[in-house]
């Protein structure tokens, strides 16, 4: 095996395998080291959103895995007469990202459906029983050297860049010197799996139970799927609580012993952290490894999805067209702010569950006329980074339409930036810097230009808008300045 790559990874979870497979797409040379000897067949996450569907389009692997989810309908926070508090429905409709607003999953599905699809890619190598024990940056290169665990062999490999996904204890974050900052929740919660083996009529949906006695959660997951999760009494026995006897009478409410299997049972520590430093020349961290968040929003694999969308293309620019690394700076500055957002939001819902009503969990939440309360969920905004801040568009998502039956206008774009120009325009000078869509091309052109009222918009390969023009704000000067980003 060749020593040397574009880009190792540290960590096969979803966001290592994401990363993975954006990159060679772009026919990156990548190699992916985990610790594991198998992948880990217990579930783990079990929701994503619209965004990250999307990025599972890009990738190849939307059709393959949506028969493995369900689509979620949304969560209720109910207090413990079994009163609705607060509704936050995910109404069964199209976003803007062409997908449906929130789905279930079962970890160790789309593992495999991922893994399975990284195999067609030659230049796509992974390593397993590999545990990493040093990583050095290098001006030029990233060296890592790691211990196979099995046969104690020592192995030293080179690349241009390294990627740490490997989570809250990551070696990658260690050896950049970052440290995380607690932002304030720290709680410890048992997580209950359950499969069913009776039919029963439990919630299609997440129940929140706003309990000041036992705060807890139910997840309505995949197929016969359940999981509770409740949080722990201040010096509670936790070898006591995992015990099946203590399970099964706090279950009582719902669930008799004959009636599921218990699959896994496990306590976390939920805590909300982030990373003081993403990034240190060559090694990049994402995923669990930059960010930590309680699992009351279902956000935290979401968020590392975001992270790896956001640094692959710029990470892809880098290597194929020896772009000016300082686009690699654009990563944390961008990515901070809207993962910051997520993790306070998801701690204001924690304190909510925890029977503290204030409702001031975001501003998404409004009156309804029978004096009930409904949440929508949040779309934190890009931090400041690449584009202007002043265009009130920057940063906002490119709605996905697609092209034919079976090809997505996103297709154009999935990394390589594009502008998109009205039939007003007239740029002829610029059609060898970038590739440009005429308004003319396709009909649904027409709305998304008047919705963002631009004569051109300039897309990032992330989905994200990185510039709005009009015609008569000198657009060539506009455009060629942004462009600097991309030639």
């Amino acid at each position: 095996m060749n020593n040397f790559f574009d880009v190792i990874i540290i960590g096969f979870g979803p966001t290592g395998g994401t990363l993975a497979s954006l990159l060679a797409k772009s026919n990156l040379s990548i190699l992916m080291l985990e610790k594991e000897k198998n992948l880990y067949p217990l579930p783990r996450a079990v929701h994503f959103d619209d965004e990250v569907m999307r990025v599972f389009e890009t990738i190849g692997i939307k059709e393959k895995f949506k028969n493995y989810t369900i689509i979620n309908k949304g969560t209720k926070f109910v207090d413990n007469k079994g009163n609705v508090l607060l509704d936050w429905p995910r109404p069964k409709e199209i976003t803007e990202n062409g997908c449906y607003p929130s789905y279930r999953f079962h970890q160790p599905d789309f593992e495999r459906v991922i893994r399975h699809n990284l195999k067609s890619y030659k230049k796509f190598k992974s390593i397993q029983n590999a545990n990493v024990k040093k990583i050095i940056n290098s001006k030029d290169f990233v060296k890592v050297v790691f211990q196979d665990t099995e046969t104690l062999k020592i192995n030293i490999f080179k690349s241009k860049y390294l990627v740490g996904c490997d989570g809250a204890n990551s070696i990658t974050r260690k050896s950049i010197k970052s440290k995380f900052s607690n932002l304030g929740f720290t709680q410890k919660w048992a997580v209950i799996d359950l499969i069913l083996n009776k039919k029963k009529n439990l919630p299609d949906r997440t129940i929140q139970y706003s309990n000041p006695k036992r705060p807890a959660t139910y997840c309505r997951n995949v197929g016969k799927r359940r999981r509770w999760e409740f949080a722990l009494k201040k010096n509670e026995n936790e070898k006591k609580v995992l015990t099946d006897k203590f399970i099964w009478k706090f279950l009582q409410p719902w669930l008799k012993p004959n009636e599921a299997i218990i699959e896994r049972k496990v306590i976390y520590t939920f805590k909300s952290a982030i990373a003081n430093k993403w990034r240190n020349e060559r090694v990049f961290i994402a995923g669990d490894a930059a960010h930590l968040m309680p699992p009351f929003m279902g956000q935290g694999m979401c968020a590392g999805i975001r992270d790896v969308s956001n640094l692959s293309w710029k990470i892809i620019h880098c290597v194929k067209k020896k772009h000016n690394e300082k686009i690699l700076n654009s990563f944390q500055k961008e990515r901070f702010s809207n993962v910051k957002e997520y993790i306070e939001t998801t701690m204001k819902m924690g304190e909510f569950i925890n029977a503290m009503r204030s409702y001031k969990i975001s501003n998404t939440i409004s009156d309804q006329s029978n004096g009930s309360k409904t949440m929508k969920s949040i779309k934190p905004e890009l931090g400041p980074g690449l584009g202007s801040t002043l265009d009130k568009n920057r940063g906002r998502i490119f709605p996905k339409f697609n092209i034919s039956k079976s090809k997505s206008f996103d297709e154009l774009f999935s990394f390589e930036p594009i502008l998109i120009v009205s039939k007003k325009l007239k740029l002829k000078k610029m059609s060898k810097k970038i590739k440009i869509v005429k308004e003319s091309s396709y009909k649904e052109l027409t709305k998304i230009l008047k919705k963002f009222n631009a004569d051109a918009i300039l897309v990032r390969p992330d989905r994200f808008i990185l510039q709005t023009f009009k015609k008569n704000n000198s657009l060539d000067n506009l455009i060629i300045t942004n462009l600097k980003n991309f030639n």
